[in-house]
């Protein structure tokens, strides 16, 4: 019997650059439409190439699945508390009540503050928690996922023409 391979659940940053801020009459959007900045866009891309599944870390609305609906715009960071980002309990709540501690591997992405909101989150479950680029500033984040997207590209197809015996002139 094959063993089997561990379900892997990345979670993905919210971000600050949002649909709303271009077209402010947008109105509900799907969480994987409402982020619009670079880094989410190279983050979603590395979820969905990597993960079974996915979700968005929101500081104001916690685990989103992507196609679920953002109502509009707001301002929300686990960097400033004053903002008040959503309670660590509530993250907890929403493992269990969402299902996603029956991933066998969380990849997490995002910087310090993000990545201590989901090493929390997960803290009574038993799955793996991972953050591959942890310690790397933005930019260095996206160069390294950016890397990996262009290793894990399938190569071009070999065309074998060793049957042809002619030449075009």
């Amino acid at each position: 019997m094959m063993p089997t391979r561990s379900r892997v659940l990345v979670v993905v940053p919210c971000g600050k650059a949002k649909v709303w801020d271009a077209n402010p009459a947008a109105g509900p959007t799907a969480a994987k439409d409402a982020y619009t900045g670079t880094p989410f866009k190279v983050n979603r891309e590395y979820a969905e190439r990597f993960g079974d599944a996915w979700v968005v870390l929101s500081a104001k609305y916690g685990f989103i699945r992507p196609d679920e609906l953002i109502p509009g715009s707001y301002d929300v960071t686990f960097k400033s508390r004053s903002r008040r980002p959503i309670p660590i309990i509530t993250l907890q709540q929403q493992v269990g009540d969402r299902a996603l501690d029956r991933y066998g591997d969380i990849v997490g992405l995002g910087g310090k503050e993000y990545r201590a909101a989901v090493e929390a989150a997960f803290t009574a479950s038993n799955v793996r928690v991972r953050f591959p680029f942890a310690g790397l500033a933005l930019g260095q984040t996206m160069s390294a996922i950016q890397k990996e997207l262009a290793q894990a590209r399938p190569e071009a197809p070999q065309i074998d023409d060793s049957h042809c015996s002619e030449t075009l002139r």
